[in-house]
C-alpha cells in the first residue's frame, strides 16, 4: 500500500516519544575519558546551528563507548538521541529508516525504507535538540546528504577511524589510548575474583600498548579463566599470538577481536593502494615510535610512498609528526601485522616474511654509512626492535651484516656497552655457520669479532676457544701457512697472554718462526708478529701482569723498530707507535737512560705528524714525564711536567678520557713523594668522586673499579700529613661499602667489621691523639692489604685499565 504524500501530517507537527533513543548497552566499567568528555560538553552547549562533532582514532580505541556513554549520561537537553551506524550507505538509510518508525511506528507498514528515511530527514530539518550519533564512518561521502539536509539546531557527533577528512566539522577530537593507570583500573575492575592473583596486570596493560578493547579482551579471558594471572597471559601472547589474537573470551564476538576489528579498515585500504598495506607491514618491525621515514623508502617511488603514509595516517593507523619527519604506529597493530595467519590475505606468512626482510635491508644500509654517517641514536631502537621480534631461525646474510654492524657500534662505546656487542656478535657468527659453514671467510670474520669482544671484555677463555677452533678450521681448509690462518695463529697467542700463563709467548714464537719462513724477516706481517711477540714477553713474566720479561721483549722491539725505519720511514705512524713501546719497555727495564732519548724522539716527531693532542702524542708525553721524575729528575721539575700532561689530557679528551687516569695517579706519586699532602688530597678526592660518576653511569668496569683503593691512599695521606681523625673520617665514611666487598679477609667477618667500625668511631671522638694515629695505621694498613689483592691503592703504571 502507498501513502499519497498528502495523506502525512506534516513532519514539524510530529512530536518525539517521551524519553526516545535508541543507545546501545555498554556492558561493563567506563574508565578516565574526564578530559575527552569535557571537550565534547563544551561544544554542545555552543549557540545554535548545526554543530557536528567527530571522533577519530584507531579501532579499538574506544570512540563508540565514549560516544555511547557521554550520550546516556552527559547530554543534557537533548531530545531524542538516535544512534545509527553508519559504515556504510546502506547502513545509513536503514538508521534513518528505524528513527522514523521510532517517531510515528504506523508508518513502517506504510512506507518503503527509502521514503521512511525521507521523512526523519524531514522530521529533523524542522525540529531542534536533537542529537543523532554517526558510528564508524568510513567515507565521509555515506553521511554527506544527511549533513547537508539538516539545518536546524540539532547535534551530529561522529565516530569514525578517518583522522583528516572533517574539515568542515565544527570540531575533531583524536581519541588516544588510555593513560596507563586507566588501562590497569579497567582491567582489575573487570577481573574481581576475591584473592585473584593479578601479577604482571601493569605489564600485560603495557604490552597491550593500553588500548581499551584489547586489555578489555584481555580482562574477559581472565575472568573466564580463574587459574590464569596476567603474567600467564603475558606467556600465551607470547607462544600462541595468533590464537590470542583471533579469539576471545565466551560472550565477546570474534568480529570484536583483535584480529577482526582492523579487517575492514586493512580491506579498503589495501583496496585503495596496496603499497600502503605493504609499508604498515614492514612497520611492523621497527620500534613503535619515531620512525623515520628514511625507513620506508624502497621498491614504492616517492610519491607512492608520500600517498601510502597518507592513506595510513587518514586510517588513524599511524600518526606523522611532520617536525621531526617521522612516523609512530601502535604495538598491537605492529603485532598483528607481522603475525602470520593463512586466513587473512594481509597476513600470509609471505608477505610478512618480505616485510621482515625488507625492514632487515633498510636497516643494513643505513647502519653501514655507505650513504651517510649512522645516526644511531635514531636507528638503534628500530634495530633492537627487529632483532626481538624477528625469530633467530629466520636471519639471513643481511640480518648478519646489520648485527655485526651493531655489535661493531656497540665496541666504541663504554665498558658496559661493550658487553652487549656480544650477543650480537654471537648471533651474527651463528646465522652464518648455518648458512654458509664454519669454513667461510664470512664466517671466519664473524668469529674473529665474537672473540676479540670476549677479549674486551675480559672473557678471555672463550676468546681463546674460539680461536682455537678457527685455527683448526683454517689450518684444514688452507693449510698451517696461510696469510690468514697465520693472523688468527696471532688474535689465539695473544688471547693465550691475556688469559695467563706462557703459553702465548710459545704460540707467538711459532707464529713468528713461520711467518719468517714465509715472508722475510722485514715483510710487514713479520713485524707485527714480532710486535705481537713483545707484547707476549711484556705480559707474562712471572712478576705479574703486564711487567712483563723485558729481556727478551726489549731485542724484538729493536728489530723491529729499526725494520720499520727501513720499510716505512721513521716517521710512519706504526714505526712511531713501536718505538714508544720500545722506550716504554727500556724504562720497565729499568734503562731509563736509553727510554728518555727514545721518548723524546718520539714524542717530537708524534707532535709534528699526529699533533699535540693527539692521544698517541698524549700518551707518550705521559710516559716521557713519568721517565723523567723516575731517572730522579728535580722534583718540582717532575712535578711540573706532569701537571702540564694532566692539563694536555683534561683539555683533550676531559676527566673522563683514558688518559687521565694516569696522568692523575702520576701527579699524585708526584705530590707524595714531594711531601705536598696539600696538593695530593685533593687530587685524590676528585679522583674519587670521578670513578663514582663513572661507576654510576657504566662508563668503567666495575669489577676492576679502583675506588676503594683510592680511599685508602686518601686516608693515608691524610694521615701522613698529620691529621689521623681526617683519616679514620674517610675510612668510617667507606668502611660500610669497603666491607661487603670481596678480597678484604678477615674484614669480611660479620663480627669483624662493626667491632673494627666501633673502634674507628671511638678514636674518631677521642682527644688522644696518638692512640688515633696509632689507629688510623693500623686501618690503613689492613684494608690496604686487604684490598691487595684485587685492588691496588694506586694503578701501576701501564696505561690500561
Amino acid at each position: 500500500m502507498q501513502l499519497q504524500p498528502g495523506g502525512l501530517r506534516p513532519a514539524a507537527e510530529v512530536p518525539a516519544p517521551a524519553g526516545l533513543h535508541n543507545l546501545p548497552l555498554r556492558p561493563g566499567p567506563f574508565i578516565g575519558r574526564s578530559g575527552e568528555l569535557d571537550r565534547l560538553d563544551a561544544v554542545s552547549r555552543g549557540p545554535g546551528g548545526v554543530v557536528v562533532q567527530a571522533l577519530h582514532g584507531l579501532g579499538g580505541v574506544g570512540k563508540s563507548t565514549l560516544a555511547s556513554y557521554w550520550a546516556a549520561t552527559r547530554a543534557d537537553g537533548f531530545a531524542p538521541i538516535w544512534w545509527i551506524t553508519a559504515d556504510s550507505p546502506s547502513a545509513v538509510q536503514h538508521g534513518l529508516a528505524a528513527f522514523a518508525v521510532a517517531l510515528e511506528a504506523e508508518l513502517s507498514v506504510l512506507l518503503s525504507p527509502p521514503a521512511l528515511a525521507e521523512r526523519a530527514l524531514q522530521w529533523l530539518t524542522c525540529h531542534t535538540d536533537w542529537l543523532i550519533v554517526l558510528d564508524n564512518v568510513i567515507d565521509p561521502a555515506d553521511v554527506a546528504p544527511v549533513l547537508a539536509r539538516t539545518a536546524s539546531h540539532g547535534r551530529f557527533l561522529i565516530t569514525s577511524r578517518l583522522a583528516t577528512t572533517w574539515q568542515h566539522v565544527t570540531t575533531v577530537l583524536r581519541l588516544d589510548v588510555l593513560a596507563e593507570d586507566e588501562a590497569l583500573d579497567l582491567l582489575t575492575r573487570t577481573v574481581t575474583a576475591p584473592g585473584r592473583d593479578l601479577d604482571g596486570a601493569a605489564d600485560l596493560c603495557a604490552r597491550l600498548g593500553h588500548l581499551p578493547l584489547a586489555v578489555e579482551q584481555a580482562a574477559a579471558y581472565l575472568a573466564q579463566n580463574p587459574l590464569l594471572t596476567p603474567r600467564a597471559y603475558l606467556d600465551l601472547m607470547d607462544r600462541y599470538p595468533a590464537g590470542m589474537y583471533a579469539h576471545g573470551a565466551v560472550g565477546i564476538e570474534d568480529r570484536r577481536t583483535l584480529a577482526r576489528v582492523w579487517r575492514p579498515t586493512l580491506d579498503r585500504i589495501a583496496g585503495s593502494l596496496p603499497t600502503a598495506a605493504d609499508v604498515l607491514r614492514v612497520l611492523a618491525w621497527y620500534a613503535p615510535d619515531r620512525i623515520p621515514v628514511t625507513l620506508l623508502e624502497g621498491p614504492a617511488d616517492p610519491p607512492a610512498l608520500s600517498h601510502a603514509i597518507g592513506l595510513l595516517t587518514a586510517y588513524s593507523m599511524v600518526t606523522v609528526d611532520a617536525s621531526t619527519g617521522t612516523v609512530s604506529i601502535h604495538r598491537l597493530v605492529q603485532a598483528l601485522a607481522r603475525t602470520p595467519d593463512p586466513d587473512d590475505p594481509h597476513r600470509t606468512p609471505e608477505l610478512i616474511a618480505q616485510a621482515r626482510d625488507r625492514a632487515t635491508a633498510h636497516l643494513r644500509d643505513l647502519t653501514s654509512g655507505q650513504s651517510a654517517e649512522p645516526d644511531w641514536s635514531v636507528l638503534l631502537p628500530h634495530v633492537e626492535a627487529l632483532l626481538d621480534h624477528a625469530p633467530a631461525h629466520t636471519d639471513t646474510a643481511t640480518t648478519a651484516e646489520l648485527l655485526e654492524l651493531t655489535g661493531l657500534f656497540f665496541t666504541g662505546l663504554n665498558w658496559n656497552e661493550i658487553r652487549r656487542s656480544v650477543g650480537f656478535f654471537r648471533r651474527a657468527l651463528a646465522t652464518l655457520e648455518r648458512l654458509f659453514g664454519p669454513g667461510h671467510p664470512a664466517t671466519l670474520t664473524a668469529r674473529d669479532r665474537l672473540a676479540d669482544a670476549y677479549v674486551r671484555t675480559r672473557d678471555t677463555e672463550r676468546a681463546v676457544s674460539l680461536w682455537e677452533d678457527a685455527l683448526a678450521t683454517l689450518e684444514r681448509l688452507l693449510g698451517p701457512g696461510h696469510p690468514t690462518t697465520l693472523t688468527t695463529r696471532e688474535h689465539l697467542a695473544d688471547a693465550q697472554c691475556r688469559a695467563g700463563g706462557t703459553g702465548g709467548a710459545i704460540s707467538r714464537e711459532q707464529a713468528l718462526a713461520a711467518l719468517e719462513s714465509m715472508l722475510g724477516p722485514d715483510r710487514a706481517g713479520t713485524l707485527t708478529a714480532g710486535d705481537h711477540l713483545a707484547l707476549a714477553y711484556f705480559r707474562t713474566e712471572e712478576t705479574g701482569f703486564q711487567e712483563g720479561d723485558m729481556r727478551r721483549a726489549v731485542p724484538v722491539w729493536e728489530q723491529a723498530a729499526a725494520a720499520l725505519e727501513r720499510l716505512l720511514g721513521p716517521d710512519h705512524p706504526t714505526t712511531l707507535s713501536t718505538r714508544h713501546r720500545l722506550a716504554l719497555a727500556y724504562s720497565r727495564a729499568g734503562d731509563r737512560g736509553k727510554a728518555i732519548p727514545v721518548y723524546e724522539q718520539t714524542v717530537a716527531a708524534m707532535e709534528r705528524v699526529l699533533g699535540a693532542d693527539h692521544p698517541s702524542t698524549l700518551t707518550a708525553r705521559l710516559h716521557l714525564n713519568t721517565a723523567y721524575g723516575n731517572a730522579h729528575e728535580p722534583g718540582t721539575r717532575a712535578v711540573s711536567r706532569l701537571e702540564q700532561a694532566l692539563a694536555d689530557s683534561e683539555r683533550r679528551h676531559g676527566p673522563h678520557g683514558l688518559l687521565a687516569r694516569p696522568s692523575r695517579n702520576r701527579l699524585i706519586r708526584a705530590y707524595r713523594a714531594a711531601g705536598d699532602f696539600g696538593r695530593a688530597i685533593p687530587l685524590l678526592e676528585r679522583e674519587i668522586a670521578i670513578s663514582k660518576a663513572q661507576q654510576e653511569h657504566g662508563w668503567i668496569d666495575t669489577e676492576g673499579d679502583d675506588i676503594p683503593g683510592y680511599c685508602i691512599e686518601l686516608a693515608r695521606a691524610h694521615r701522613e700529613a698529620g691529621d689521623p681523625r681526617r683519616a679514620i673520617r674517610v675510612l668510617v665514611q667507606e668502611l660500610a661499602e669497603l666491607a661487603y666487598l670481596p678480597g678484604l679477609g678477615h674484614a669480611h667477618d660479620s663480627d669483624a667489621v662493626p667491632a673494627f667500625r666501633r673502634l674507628l668511631d671511638r678514636a674518631l671522638h677521642e682527644h688522644d691523639e696518638e692512640e688515633a694515629g696509632r689507629l688510623a695505621d693500623r686501618a690503613v694498613a689492613m684494608l690496604g692489604a686487604g684490598l691487595d689483592r684485587r685492588w691496588r691503592p694506586l694503578p701501576r703504571d701501564n696505561g690500561r685499565r
